[in-house]
């Protein structure tokens, strides 16, 4: 399929409201498919964007867009752009310099499912957090189904992947930042603590937690109390449940 061989050396964002964003953001797109007819409700604004920035944009029958699609939820429309790029963990402190700000990391450590990842870095987005550091073994990379499940966040927030987290809490450390990691055995409830100096937050993955090393290696170790049967939050509410504190104390 000649759409498929195009494609073959590039990310593609699927579904309206991402590729919104996508356009609104000013990055790069190479190519936006739409799918024949539809000329209705946000498509014509995605259309009318594209045009104004004079991107190529191909009308596709449904059934090939269907076969194009990696979320399977393309509602339309789908936009191929360059493979993403993450930043150095130097570059998301020297955007909390330049905002004047403490900074504001999350450093997920195992988090394997894309979904989870695209919730936390939508919420991440919404937080004010200034980046967030993945490894580059154990976790989900940013693909299509992370960004449409992020509704388009991952065009504004910078995601770093660095080989090994401990080194990486040792480079923060030096900088000044501390390092609280979530785990349900922590010495104190989550809102009992500072968050207004910088600060990384470390989440676990879905099914094990924080690694051994990583969670020697935190300055602090916090929980979220839990009232039910269940004994532990998705790892994507665990995490908006800190974004939401540290946002909360810092507006103060």
């Amino acid at each position: 399929m000649k759409e498929q061989e195009e494609n073959k050396y590039n990310d593609q964002i699927e579904g309206r409201n991402s590729v919104i964003e996508l356009l609104k953001s000013g990055k790069d797109i190479n190519k936006l498919y739409i799918q024949k007819g539809e000329r209705h409700g946000s498509i014509i604004e995605i259309v009318k964007i594209a045009k104004e920035n004079k991107i190529v944009i191909s009308e596709l029958e449904k059934a090939k867009l269907d076969k194009m699609s990696q979320t399977h939820n393309h509602q339309g429309v789908i936009a191929t752009i360059p493979p993403y790029e993450y930043c150095d963990v130097e570059d998301i402190i020297e955007l909390a310099k330049m905002k004047k700000e403490e900074p504001f990391i999350l450093i997920l450590d195992g988090i394997e499912d894309p979904h989870n990842l695209g919730s936390i870095i939508r919420t991440a987005e919404c937080t004010g957090v200034h980046g967030i550091i993945i490894p580059k073994r154990r976790s989900a990379l940013v693909n299509s189904t992370v960004n449409k499940t992020s509704a388009g966040a991952v065009q504004y927030v910078k995601i770093a992947r660095v080989n090994n987290i401990n080194e990486t809490i040792k480079y923060l450390k030096d900088n000044n930042i501390w390092i609280y990691g979530t785990d349900m055995n922590g010495t104190s409830y989550y809102d009992e603590q500072d968050y207004k100096g910088g600060v990384a937050i470390v989440i676990g993955s879905e099914g094990f937690g924080i690694n051994r090393l990583v969670k020697e290696n935190c300055d602090f170790l916090v929980k979220i109390p839990m009232k039910g049967k269940i004994s532990s939050l998705n790892a994507s509410v665990s995490a908006g449940v800190l974004m939401y504190e540290i946002m909360k104390q810092r507006r103060k």
